[in-house]
């Protein structure tokens, strides 16, 4: 008897995290332990978006992680040259023909490191321009439904952060108020002294405003009702058991509450963590997966992953540092 042929995917996304680019030597990560490959990330990308490109079957969108380009492109005054090097690579391999595959982008720390928020707002980095999903002021917070019964969150890991905001603004002033409870470092870059979770206080890290954490309380509301799967979408990874604990978002409790009160989430997704690290959460059955980063890739290797949706769960195509996974979707609960 033969086997029945497997179902096609519902959609399928391909995934990329921290390409880092900058047009200068490798170099290492601030601490100087790790190498960084900057021209390299570019070939790496290049070489992501040939396969995507190649696959029979076409992407739905890509997911940028963030990180798109290095902060050191900010001191050579190389900000934009570099942005839209990457940005013509993504539009020239993603896709054939005249239908080229969106790519919705994730803004992090560099980000920030080379431009401003409101500049990041009228930029490319902004997948809200032209379109229809709901976003609330200043805060890079958005929804996406490729197919029925499918939401995509993608939120701001930045909006209470040093970076990014006026000195003079009261955003500025309450993330700077929430660090130097637990950071009294002069170079606030430099993690607490104390061991352990508090070592997320630190500036290349940020978190969510009540602002923006009511108003994804209110989509996965919705999302409950309507028994959606919801996948969300960060800079900044929010378990503790998926990252270091130097790279958490400074709100991951909060966030991770607000999960576990909804039967809808399955997935949250991050990058920023260049090791990557993945965990199940016990109490909802959420996979937590932080990708690992390109920019430290070395260039004999690779790192993105291509997701195919399925009604009962995800199947991850990993590509070099990135391995296979198969996230099985947690039955949904009662959460009334």
């Amino acid at each position: 008897m033969e086997d029945c042929p497997q179902q096609p995917p519902l959609f399928t996304v391909g995934v990329i995290a921290d390409i880092q680019y900058a047009d200068s030597e490798d170099g290492y990560n601030y601490q100087r332990t790790r190498r960084r490959y900057y021209r390299s990330s570019l070939q790496l990308l290049r070489q992501a978006l040939d396969s995507w490109s190649e696959s029979a079957v076409k992407l739905e969108f890509i997911l940028q992680l963030g990180d798109i380009i290095d902060g050191s492109n900010k001191r050579r005054d190389a900000s934009d040259r570099a942005l839209d090097t990457v940005l013509t690579e993504f539009r020239s391999g993603s896709g054939s023909g005249s239908s080229p595959v969106e790519v919705l982008h994730v803004w992090g720390n560099h980000e920030f490191y080379n431009f401003s928020r409101s500049s990041l707002l009228l930029s490319e980095l902004n997948s809200t321009l032209g379109t229809d999903r709901s976003r609330r002021g200043d805060i890079y917070a958005f929804q996406v439904s490729p197919v029925p019964g499918f939401t995509f969150i993608v939120l701001d890991a930045y909006d209470v952060s040093l970076l990014g905001r006026e000195e003079s603004s009261d955003q500025y002033r309450e993330a700077m108020d929430l660090i130097k409870q637990y950071n009294n470092n002069e170079d606030l870059n430099c993690p607490p002294v104390s061991e352990g979770l508090q070592q997320r206080f630190t500036m290349f890290n940020g978190g969510f405003s009540k602002d923006q954490l009511d108003w994804l309380d209110s989509v996965l509301t919705s999302a409950d009702e309507k028994r959606e799967r919801v996948t969300i979408v960060s800079h900044l990874p929010v378990h503790p058991r998926s990252t270091d604990a130097m790279c958490l978002a400074w709100n991951f409790d909060e966030l991770l509450a607000i999960i576990r009160s909804h039967s809808s989430v399955v997935c949250f997704m991050a990058g920023h963590d260049h090791d990557g690290g993945y965990y199940q959460d016990k109490d909802t059955g959420v996979h937590h997966l932080t990708l690992e980063g390109v920019i430290e890739t070395p260039p004999d290797s690779n790192a993105f992953v291509t997701v195919s949706v399925y009604e009962d769960r995800m199947v991850l195509k990993g590509n070099g540092r990135i391995k296979d996974r198969v996230l099985l979707f947690p039955c949904q609960r009662d959460t009334s």
